[in-house]
């Protein structure tokens, strides 16, 4: 019997390797899989830091930190929240929209090569399957994590 947790963990570290160096070939050489984890949250109209917080279980502080070091590459800006000044929202930079269409096009060439070398079939059982076990996480805790 198989670790699930292990064998995923394993996937998923090879497929974000994979897709660090098509970022790095692409002239994103700065890319870091902490940059990753904030763009992945980040909604393009805009994401206040507490929300982005939290889709990515950290704390206010690291995510803040993350902020400043993407801020420093130039991706994203922190502006006053519309609704309530007090608030910060982060928004990607032209700069940011840049990296964003790189990475995208990272993304779909590391999931070609796995449907390439997995074959077509079994990526396509592989991400219903996942895709149903995601639904199953994610209807336990919802968005924010809650029970």
């Amino acid at each position: 019997m198989h670790n699930a947790g292990r064998v995923l963990g394993n996937a998923l570290t090879r497929f974000e390797a994979r897709v660090l160096e098509l970022m790095a070939q692409a002239g994103h050489a700065q890319t870091r899989l902490p940059h990753i984890n904030l763009t992945r949250h980040l909604d393009r109209g805009g994401t206040r830091i507490t929300v982005l917080a939290r889709r990515a279980n950290m704390t206010n502080a690291a995510m803040t930190e993350l902020i400043d070091q993407c801020e420093g590459l130039g991706l994203v800006i922190r502006l006053a929240d519309p609704s309530d000044r007090r608030a910060r929202v982060v928004n990607f930079t032209d700069a940011g929209q840049v990296w964003l269409a790189a990475f995208s096009r990272a993304l779909k060439k590391a999931e070609r090569e796995l449907v390439e070398e997995i074959g077509a079939d079994a990526a396509a059982t592989l991400f219903g399957a996942l895709a149903r076990y995601a639904g199953v996480v994610a209807s336990i805790g919802g968005e924010d994590g809650a029970a």
